[in-house]
């Protein structure tokens, strides 16, 4: 089959056991597809990590020391969220000075911030909700930023792969049950790559990842509001290290 054609929202699913069903989901996942895109190498990036370190900050300066900590640590996916002052100044910034990170903007809701994080070099775009300007951005559409739109139910995972997701971000997760959410969910969508986000803490990767989701996101659980204020970034640079082996472990268990 030429794997090229799908997307991982679309892709057969030929297992019919549970366990070995979300093995084998979890390895078609992680693998682009046979004439990668910018989107696929991206996706890959975001499913072999497992996780997503966001990061909001009150100035410029300290985003881009914090950024820079956490990327020392180990992190290979950072999101900055919108609301960050400088945010595509500090992105394009980071682009250059590390070309093999995915880095990406969060919280995006307006099609104005998503044109401008796409001019600062962002490879990703994730969204609290699904927005429909940004889901049909040509950037989009042709494969060459990634966009994870925000999902809750059932019906708004469908209507997102529908449109063209290829992975959904499950948002707020630990309000609606945590991993076990994310199990629930894998039952009727085991093809879809779903997520993690909102309070999730290093401790839980593992069993995000367990349950079926390809990533999860982590903010205060790297970016420790209290390390913030303080600009303590060695404690940055410690739970970025730690968070990114328990992503590697729990990806390639």
């Amino acid at each position: 089959m030429d794997t090229a054609t799908l997307s991982l929202c679309q892709w057969p699913i030929f297992s019919s056991s549970p366990s070995s069903l979300r093995m084998h989901v979890r390895v078609l996942c992680r693998i682009p597809h046979l004439s990668a895109s910018t989107v696929d190498k991206t996706l890959s990036q975001i499913n072999n990590s497992g996780i997503v370190a966001c990061l909001r900050a009150n100035s410029a300066e300290v985003a881009m020391k914090a950024a820079n900590a956490a990327i020392a640590g180990g992190v290979s996916v950072l999101e900055i969220v919108v609301s960050t002052p400088g945010v595509f100044e500090v992105l394009h910034q980071l682009v250059k000075e590390h070309p093999t990170v995915a880095l990406g903007v969060g919280t995006v809701l307006r099609i104005e911030d998503a044109k401008n994080a796409i001019k600062a070099g962002a490879k990703f775009l994730l969204s609290p909700a699904t927005v429909k300007d940004i889901m049909v951005m040509e950037y989009v559409k042709s494969g060459e930023v990634l966009y994870i739109p925000g999902t809750m139910t059932p019906t708004e995972i469908l209507s997102a792969c529908d449109a063209g997701a290829k992975m959904v971000k499950i948002y707020p997760v630990s309000a609606l049950g945590g991993f076990q959410y994310i199990s629930a969910l894998k039952k009727t969508f085991p093809h879809v790559c779903m997520v993690a986000s909102q309070g999730i803490t290093i401790d839980a990767i593992e069993e995000y990842i367990l349950r079926g989701a390809s990533s999860v996101v982590l903010s205060d659980a790297i970016f420790d509001k209290e390390a913030m204020e303080q600009h303590n970034f060695d404690k940055i640079h410690k739970f970025a290290h730690s968070a990114t082996l328990r992503g590697n472990t729990a990806v390639n268990r």
